[in-house]
């Protein structure tokens, strides 16, 4: 099947909603994903967020608020494909586990690699202190697991090329059945750059036969990626998590005009869109 799975990422693990038009609630998380879905995504990556007044910016791992945004996603978009995060800073992931085996995703990110998670600021400062985002074997390992033991399928999240070849040799000795999906995470100043002309590089690194995707962060730059993207036969990705700017460089309202504007960048490189049926097939998933 070569039509793209598109997926939207439409909240992110720190997105202030006070200033992004970014949902909290399981009624907001609802809202966006039908958005999504009625502009082409098949696909929903879901982060958690706190539900008390005043903390919607901040990550939640309760179990209960995970199966309530879960819920009213699926009810929302019968059939949808769900994508849970399970990013967390340290060795500590009972809370990433537990919603796993309470959501029980088709799909769930795995961070496949450690990154020092970087920015700076036009004055020469950092954006936010110098950051460690580990994720060693053992936690990989972990993680792995917890995925088997929910039935989700792992989507190797890769924030640098040696993080891509780290992913290819933990699919080697995994004993996959199939090869795993790559997400090329592109765009954080310290990992990847959003530069399309590392695609073909990066293709050359992953297992033989695995679907591959682009998580673009940025501006307008962003958008000659996911065009390259879809040229060169990748599944395709974006949301509020990753950008709140459409190729015209206005701000989009909603993820809704995002998927549109990927949809039809998609489409202008010859590519067809997979609908959720044929995503699940696509991604060798199980129906229902």
């Amino acid at each position: 099947m070569n039509k793209a799975i598109v997926t939207c990422a439409i909240t992110g693990v720190l997105t202030d909603p006070r200033v992004y038009p970014a949902p909290v609630t399981p009624e907001q998380m609802a809202r966006e994903s039908k958005a999504a879905i009625d502009a082409g995504a098949s696909v929903i990556h879901v982060h958690f967020r706190q539900l008390e007044p005043g903390q919607g910016h901040l990550p939640s791992w309760q179990p209960e608020v995970a199966k309530a945004v879960v819920a009213a996603i699926r009810d929302a978009c019968p059939g949808v494909v769900i994508n849970q995060t399970t990013g967390t800073v340290g060795p500590d992931i009972p809370g990433p586990v537990a919603c796993l085996q309470a959501v029980r995703p088709e799909v769930a990110a795995l961070n496949a690699g450690s990154l020092n998670y970087l920015k700076t600021k036009s004055d020469g400062g950092w954006a936010w202190p110098p950051m460690l985002f580990d994720n060693p074997v053992e936690k990989i390992n972990a993680f792995l697991a917890a995925m088997k033991q929910s039935g989700s399928s792992p989507e190797f999240e890769c924030f640098d090329t040696g993080i891509v070849r780290t992913a290819a040799a933990i699919a080697r000795l995994g004993g996959f059945a199939r090869a795993p999906k790559y997400n090329f995470v592109m765009g954080v100043e310290s990992g990847m750059p959003t530069d399309p002309d590392l695609l073909p590089i990066l293709l050359k690194l992953i297992a033989e036969g695995a679907r591959w995707s682009v998580t673009a962060i940025g501006r307008a730059e962003i958008w000659p990626l996911h065009r390259r993207a879809a040229e060169l036969g990748g599944d395709l990705r974006t949301g509020l998590e990753d950008t709140i700017y459409l190729p015209d460089g206005s701000r989009a309202r909603g993820n809704g005009e995002l998927i549109d504007a990927l949809v039809a960048s998609a489409r202008a490189a010859g590519r067809e869109i997979a609908t959720s049926d044929e995503a699940r097939i696509g991604m060798g998933l199980s129906h229902g």
